[in-house]
């Protein structure tokens, strides 16, 4: 059980970076991006294709840190990959999703985003084929915590529990010490009040969009580094990072955090007494469940 629940530790930390962006998203243009979690498998190939560059380029960047299977040339990789996932959103909300809030409804919105979500997939799936592929061909030893009862943990899970709390703690920092910050959470609130105040809505929205595709970016090479990569990596985290955003309510970023938690032991649990197969069928029972009890979710708010 204790083992579960590491492991549920570890896969909620990465559905929670990728539900900040997600519920930042959904609070200031108001309409459910199915396409949100792409940018995960855009983020993890990214890094790839980075990862390889900068290893030819640089072979001194091939060392490994510590007893990680991420080489230096990762650890940079993940920085440029964060970046160019970002302007990658930034790119889809103009091509796309601008030209439709403009003229359209949200519900427009929403069947667009599934359309990206199927583009992203397919010219990811084009470009890299359908093969699972590794960022390290080099097995990674796990390390025995305990023997009674059994518990294991590999470095890389470690890194990455700990890389993925310093990254919501260094963006919550920025949300509630700066000013970009408060302007931020001031456009999500209320967008009309905030453009007369000063604040540039086009600004904002465009730094919400390089933010979640950052953050999404992270948690794609995150788990590619504790699993693989595969071009279906988007559509997996469809359902977690929508539960962990509804669970926690929509526009609130510590919620965002908690639901993602809550998503990720939930599944691990669930294993105690649930074949595998069933696994992904958690997302839905929560999101039934807290759209029964709490529509607005946990931290959420209510609204006419």
């Amino acid at each position: 059980m204790i083992q579960n629940l590491l492991d549920g530790i570890l896969t909620g930390s990465i559905v929670s970076l990728g539900a900040i962006g997600l519920t930042l998203i959904m609070h200031m243009l108001r309409f459910a991006n199915f396409s949100y979690a792409e940018l995960l498998g855009i983020g993890a190939y990214a890094a790839l294709v980075f990862d390889r560059m900068f290893a030819a380029l640089a072979p001194v960047l091939t060392a490994k840190v510590g007893p990680l299977s991420l080489t230096l040339a990762l650890a940079l990789s993940v920085f440029v990959a964060m970046v160019f996932t970002g302007v990658t959103a930034i790119i889809i909300d103009r091509l796309v999703f601008k030209r439709i809030r403009e003229k359209a409804d949200a519900l427009s919105m929403v069947f667009a985003s599934f359309g990206v979500a199927l583009i992203v997939r397919n010219v990811i799936t084009l470009v890299f084929g359908l093969k699972a592929q590794l960022y390290s061909n080099d097995i990674a030893f796990a390390v025995v915590l305990s023997r009674d009862p059994l518990l294991l943990v590999k470095p890389d899970q470690v890194f990455v529990l700990c890389a993925a709390l310093a990254l919501m703690f260094a963006l919550h920092l920025v949300l509630s010490r700066t000013t970009f910050g408060y302007a931020l959470r001031a456009v999500a609130e209320n967008s009309s009040l905030a453009q007369v105040t000063g604040v540039r809505l086009s600004t904002m929205v465009n730094m919400v969009w390089l933010i979640g595709g950052a953050l999404s970016a992270a948690a794609g090479v995150f788990y590619a580094l504790t699993n693989h990569l595969s071009p279906a990596m988007g559509h997996n985290f469809v359902l977690p990072v929508f539960a962990a955003t509804i669970v926690g309510g929509i526009g609130s970023v510590y919620g965002a955090v908690l639901g993602g938690f809550i998503v990720g032991i939930a599944s691990g649990l669930a294993l105690l007494v649930l074949p595998s197969g069933y696994i992904p069928a958690m997302p839905f029972l929560i999101i039934l469940a807290v759209l029964m009890i709490r529509p607005h979710g946990l931290f959420g708010e209510a609204r006419e």
